[in-house]
């Protein structure tokens, strides 16, 4: 069956795509190093080969550096100001509520994904976690399902019938390497049958946040992703990844958990009066225990925010605080969904609530995490050229969430 090369504009952005099968990766907290430490034992020759003949460099993702906004951004192609995800996590000034979010309700831009099945194109949505799922298929009509409930996938509400039948593997522990793995073991089944020919694939980052990127748990991860970008490859899609976020170990020189409590913090040199939300906050807490690099504040007096931001600023293991006006312009962020003022930390540093809001215990293995500057700058690799225009807009300020954009319209030659 012919597959539609219809142009489609969504967000100030037309796509022109080719008639082959377009399939977008996020590598969910693929730091370098991972890339690295995998080139440098050989073990992934297909994505070597897509760094070879296509292109690989860096880009700058949207902070905060976590799982929603960054997935939410890539699938609209502008930041959080604009589209409005702002975290994993929230808390709703109308509601009086601290809220996941993870609902469409609260996103505000259209996707390249719905504008691409209206144009024509088969779509699979295939996310490893299940939080997902509702705001990447907003508006889309087409297959949507997660690795992590796949065998509840059903045809009149996911688009599917038997996912595990036609992956051909069982619904995977979504603490473990298979999570991902399904993911794109999914995406290569449905090019196969034909059921999709416009795919965005969603990992998780579990063995990110448990394995070091030289070990041997992550070096054999890698390997066996690479054996499913192979299979991509071999069917003639064109192919774009990029992580969402990088990751780096949050611990001391003892490997003991780093972690700045910033509520705790300001209640004792300001006294009560403060709510800090952390946004990495999520149902998976093995991965962090809801701990990252970027926190926000929200101050009962407005008087002394200045005050709070200059003491905070002081404080070891902080690097940023900005007030909602310099998190709106710098960080781009929605000014209706931030508090007062947003912290930022050093690379091995996480900041917390209170020690009672996070279970360490619930950790497998080391704390390693993300979120800050620290875990911004990752790479977007495609596997096939740029042209001329797109290699001048990779020499500028690239971002991961222009990753369709370069695979769609920077790889027609």
């Amino acid at each position: 069956m012919a597959i539609s090369t219809q142009s489609f504009s969504v967000n100030g952005i037309t796509y022109h795509p080719a008639a082959k099968p377009i399939v977008i990766v996020c590598m969910d907290g693929s730091a370098d190093e991972y890339y690295n430490a995998a080139l440098a034992k050989d073990r992934i020759p297909n994505l070597k080969k897509m760094i070879t003949n296509g292109y690989r460099g860096l880009v700058r993702g949207a902070l905060p550096s976590f799982t929603n906004v960054n997935n939410s951004s890539i699938v609209t192609g502008v930041t959080p100001g604009v589209h409005g995800i702002c975290g994993n996590f929230f808390y709703d000034e109308k509601k009086d509520q601290e809220v996941m979010m993870n609902s469409a309700e609260y996103l505000r831009a259209e996707t390249i994904l719905a504008a691409a099945s209206n144009a024509g194109r088969k779509l699979a949505v295939v996310t490893a976690k299940e939080k997902l799922r509702d705001i990447l298929s907003h508006k889309m009509t087409g297959i949507a399902f997660s690795a992590e409930k796949a065998n509840q996938a059903k045809k009149e509400t996911h688009g599917i019938d038997n996912v595990e039948e036609i992956v051909g593997h069982k619904t995977p522990a979504i603490y473990s390497p298979d999570a991902s793995l399904f993911v794109l073991r999914a995406g290569v089944a449905l090019i196969e049958k034909g059921l999709a020919d416009f795919l965005y694939l969603s990992l998780t980052d579990y063995m990110q946040h448990t394995f070091i990127p030289e070990s041997e748990d992550a070096l054999l991860f890698y390997e066996n992703m690479d054996k499913e970008f192979g299979k991509l490859l071999q069917l003639g899609a064109i192919v774009g990844a990029t992580p969402d976020h990088g990751m780096n170990a949050k611990v001391d020189a003892q490997g003991k958990p780093n972690v700045l409590f910033i509520e705790d913090m300001l209640e004792e040199k300001f006294e009560a009066g403060f709510r800090v939300i952390c946004p990495i906050t999520d149902p998976y807490v093995k991965h962090h225990g809801a701990l990252g690099s970027y926190v926000v504040v929200h101050v009962n007096d407005k008087s002394i925010i200045n005050d709070v931001k200059e003491w905070l600023l002081l404080q070891p293991g902080i690097t940023e605080v900005h007030d909602k006006a310099s998190a709106v312009r710098m960080l781009e962020q929605p000014a209706d969904r931030i508090g007062d003022l947003v912290v930022l930390s050093a690379r091995d540093v996480v900041l917390g609530r209170r020690p009672q809001y996070h279970d360490l215990s619930a950790l497998d293995g080391t704390l390693r995490s993300h979120g800050g500057r620290y875990e911004e700058m990752i790479s977007m690799i495609i596997s096939h050229p740029l042209n001329h225009k797109y290699l001048m807009k990779a020499s500028g300020d690239p971002r991961n969430f222009q990753i369709f954009d370069f695979t769609i319209n920077g790889t027609n030659q």
